[in-house]
């Protein structure tokens, strides 16, 4: 089940937080929960991609991104992502996560997030995200400024460009067996 309960905390956490730009980076906390761990009693991979999403729901309120998708009747999906895991996150341990927008391109809103534990970092995820409408991908050229920002992004840092240019060659639909 979505942690509903800890969406919301996060989102009253952050409440008064000061606002950010679009590239600014929200940092926040989340403990492991016995909910979110599997059979060897630490983070599940899959609830990783699940607590990542505690740390984009506040980013994009803090960066008004969630007033434009309602004022639009606009949602936002994740539409790819790569994610690296490195370090195991045991039953009740702290991380503090970083999240943050490193830019865009005509279709989607590229952000990167990372899991930290005693100065390591135990998982990184790389989000390509879309805003979308009733008639589909809303570009983020116009997503930008309707949140009166510049809509030129800055330069997509290299792992980015390698990841979409890598993904533009993979078959979709994929080759069924």
């Amino acid at each position: 089940m979505y942690p509903y309960l800890r969406m919301f905390k996060e989102l009253w956490k952050f409440r008064n937080a000061p606002a950010l730009p679009i590239l600014g980076a929200h940092i926040s906390h989340h403990r492991c929960w016995p909910q979110d761990i599997d059979p060897w009693r630490e983070l599940n991979n899959g609830r990783t991609l699940t607590l990542y999403d505690l740390g984009r729901i506040p980013l994009g309120k803090r960066t008004g991104l969630h007033k434009v998708l309602a004022r639009n009747q606009w949602g936002m999906t994740v539409a790819g992502n790569s994610t690296r895991y490195r370090a195991r996150v045991r039953l009740f341990e702290r991380v503090e996560m970083v999240s943050r927008c490193v830019g865009w391109d005509a279709r989607f809103i590229y952000m990167e997030q990372s899991m930290w534990k005693d100065g390591a970092c135990t998982s990184h995820v790389l989000i390509r995200s879309a805003v979308t409408s009733k008639a589909g991908i809303v570009p983020p050229e116009q997503v930008l400024k309707a949140l009166g920002h510049p809509v030129q992004s800055p330069v997509l840092p290299d792992f980015v460009q390698a990841w979409i240019a890598a993904d533009a060659q993979r078959p979709w639909p994929p080759v069924r067996p």
